[in-house]
């Protein structure tokens, strides 16, 4: 009996929201399993890799953490777009950067791809007692939304990998159905070389 052949699916990934809303450490946590207190804000943006191995494929990310600042908003469709995912992140003492993570959605809603994984994260679960966002407002704006939702803390670990292991579920289930912001190592369709293109 042939066995089935592992899938090798390269794909890409944004992290939007507000300026200190914990994105970087997010992926650092997650990629290097490091911490820090202090983390110098991102300047355009910064970008990281990362292969988490399932049973059905093997993912390899391609992770742009993009900056929170205004001024590089402009920016962030040219990560964005033909993306297979996208992290929307909030910190749950603020609710302002909870109303900006509506407007991220909602940007990402209009680029009109139906097959983008989006998930809603809720960012810095260890400060729960500084808590300006409730968890059940956060989990029904993403029922609504059709996205996925996540309370995370990057300081502490919690659901940083769950987070990451989901997203690549939903991948590896998609593949090969849809390419876009995906490549699938074995057998690649002709055409989907300029998918990663981010230049300018």
């Amino acid at each position: 009996m042939a066995t089935r052949r592992n899938k090798n699916i390269q794909a890409k990934l944004v992290l939007l929201g507000d300026m200190g809303t914990g994105k970087t450490s997010l992926v650092l946590r997650f990629v290097k399993g490091q911490f820090f207190d202090f983390q110098e804000p991102t300047i355009g943006a910064a970008f990281f890799t990362q292969l988490l191995s399932l049973n059905e494929a093997t993912i390899k990310f391609d992770i742009w953490d993009t900056a929170g600042q205004e001024r590089y908003h402009s920016l962030a469709p040219m990560y964005y777009r033909g993306a297979a995912a996208a992290v929307v992140v909030y910190d749950i003492t603020s609710k302002d950067s909870f109303e900006r993570a509506k407007k991220w959605v909602q940007q990402l809603q209009r680029q009109g791809n139906p097959n983008l994984v989006t998930v809603l994260v809720a960012n810095k679960a260890d400060l729960d007692s500084e808590r300006m966002v409730d968890n059940e407002e956060g989990d029904q704006y993403a029922k609504e939304n059709g996205l996925l939702f996540f309370e995370t803390s990057a300081k502490t670990a919690q659901n940083i990998n769950e987070l990451f292991h989901v997203i690549a579920k939903r991948l590896a289930s998609a593949a090969p159905a849809h390419l876009g912001g995906m490549k699938l190592g074995n057998r690649t369709g002709e055409g989907v070389r300029r998918l990663f293109c981010c230049s300018a």
